[in-house]
């Protein structure tokens, strides 16, 4: 569907983190935009349970998106438990049929953890096929098609090596980086967590400093980093950048 793009993620939280300056530039000229987790984030906390966490973090991504207009979904898998199977196959592509995505954005492929590199596979997979008439019972609108890909930077600009990652498109999100920083900032639940697990703190100051390394390559005050996915079969248009 035309101007309908889709943030396809592990955890919520991470589409704040990484590409919402560019969902808020296409959410204002009209785009259609949805984010998408394959986990409520059931394992995002030291001392909740694993049901009220989700339903936390999950009511704090409904929050987030709203402040753009943005639908939300989760496909419920587990946190650290996701995988490239036939189950999670099978509702990616089912929810790729209910949006049909024109952009699609996920996960770096090198990662550094697993449930962003099988979502990114996840992703990867629907967007090639989730238009076939027999992939889904779930309907497809009419007009249906592969979406354009892109994956966004990962953590820090790294891959799961510590290798840098060399963005083939940065958008310029200057004007946006304001509300994203209250987009991310409803995930108010993840700081303790961030803190105590990945020694991360001032989550929002962590975001800032990758954006404004990712403006200073193009000349501006901030950025996000994509490459884009140039298989066979894809197109090689840009439309976005």
């Amino acid at each position: 569907m035309d101007k309908c793009v889709l943030a396809f993620l592990a955890h919520p939280d991470d589409a704040e983190f990484l590409c919402c300056g560019t969902l808020i530039c296409l959410a204002d000229p009209g785009w259609t935009v949805h984010i998408a987790t394959a986990i409520p984030g059931d394992c995002g906390s030291l001392t909740a349970d694993r049901w009220s966490i989700s339903a936390t973090r999950t009511t704090e991504a409904v929050r987030a998106a709203a402040m753009i207009g943005a639908a939300y979904h989760c496909l419920d898998e587990r946190d650290g438990l996701v995988v490239y199977d036939q189950t999670a196959i099978q509702k990616t592509m089912d929810l790729f049929r209910r949006i049909a995505p024109a952009l699609v954005f996920t996960h770096a492929p090198k990662d550094y953890m697993l449930d962003h590199e099988q979502v990114s596979l996840l992703a990867r997979a629907a967007s090639f096929l989730f238009a076939a008439p027999n992939i889904s019972t779930t309907p497809a609108p009419r007009g249906s098609h592969v979406p354009h890909l892109y994956y966004w930077d990962p953590i820090e600009g790294v891959d799961s090596l510590g290798n840098p990652v060399h963005p083939t498109t940065l958008i310029d999100i200057t004007g946006q980086l304001e509300k994203k920083s209250a987009m991310l900032a409803c995930h108010a639940s993840q700081r303790q967590w961030l803190q105590a697990h990945h020694g991360m703190d001032e989550y929002l100051a962590a975001m800032t400093c990758h954006a404004a390394g990712r403006g200073r390559q193009i000349g501006t005050a901030a950025a996000e980093g994509f490459i884009q996915h140039r298989g066979a079969c894809v197109s090689s248009q840009r439309p976005v950048g």
